[in-house]
Parts: C-alpha cells; sequence; structure tokens
C-alpha cells in the first residue's frame, strides 16, 4: 500500500526530464531489480539552482526521485549529502519494505551528480572531498546484515 504523497509523487512527478550542459550527473540503480535513476545537476555557487531527473523504474522509483529532487533544490552541496535515501523515504510516508532496496536510490543519485560535479570543478573550496561521497547502490543507508 502507497501513501498519498508516493501517489501524488508518482502521478505528478516534479523535475522531471533533463537539463542543457548540466553541471553534475550521477546514475545509479540495477537493470537486474529493474531501476535505475538519473539526476542531472545546475550549481551555482555552490547550491543547487536546478535538477532534473530520469527514473526507469516502478511507480516507487519514480516518486523518490520526484521528492529527492524536491527535497534538494535550492539547498547548498553540503545540505544535499545530508539528504538521506531513509529521508527521501520518510517524506513520502513511508515505503513497502519490498520497494527499500531498489525503488529507493534517488538521493544516492543525487549525491553522485554531486561527486560528478565536484571531480569535474576541483578548483573550488567548497570543503567536500568528492572521495569522501559515498553512494549506496542497493537502497539502503545501512549496511545489511
Amino acid at each position: 500500500m502507497y501513501s498519498e504523497k508516493v501517489m501524488d509523487h508518482f502521478s505528478h512527478p516534479r523535475n522531471v526530464g533533463e537539463l542543457p550542459n548540466p553541471d553534475g550527473v550521477g546514475q545509479v540503480g540495477n537493470p537486474v531489480c529493474g531501476d535505475i535513476m538519473r539526476v542531472e545537476i545546475k550549481v551555482d555557487d555552490g547550491i543547487i539552482s536546478d535538477i532534473r531527473f530520469k527514473t526507469f523504474g516502478c511507480g516507487a522509483a519514480i516518486a523518490t526521485s520526484s521528492m529527492a529532487t524536491e527535497m534538494v533544490k535550492g539547498k547548498t552541496l553540503v545540505e544535499a549529502l545530508e539528504v538521506s535515501n531513509k529521508a527521501v523515504a520518510e517524506a513520502l510516508d513511508g515505503l513497502p519494505p519490498q520497494k527499500m532496496h531498489c525503488s529507493n536510490l534517488a538521493a544516492s543519485a543525487v549525491h553522485a551528480a554531486i561527486k560528478d560535479y565536484l571531480e569535474k570543478h576541483g578548483d573550488l573550496d567548497l570543503g567536500i572531498d568528492p572521495a569522501s561521497i559515498r553512494i549506496e547502490e542497493h537502497g539502503h543507508d545501512e549496511p545489511e546484515e
């Protein structure tokens, strides 16, 4: 059972599409599971000024992508890196347990786009080491037991 927020973000996803000349691009997912998320960002003075996503996957994957873009748009790169896959699921009032595994990778895609941006613009001193950015590939922030 999906929450009203999940259904809203699935039915009316925000920030869908591509950016012309994005500053950073991140893609995560697993073709075996069927969910692949691509996020493109524009960055101005260390702030995500625009963001777009394209997701191939189920309704939960689309909803988490939409919510994640809404959560980080207008935030600094540091603030955006603090947004976790778990926080995205919570902002959507939860996801069914079977959808947490591969469907909830949206924050990871955002983190991957930020890492790409920092690697391309290494001369910037934002106090973030791109090598320290860990990209979740399985949809959980905590290690699996």
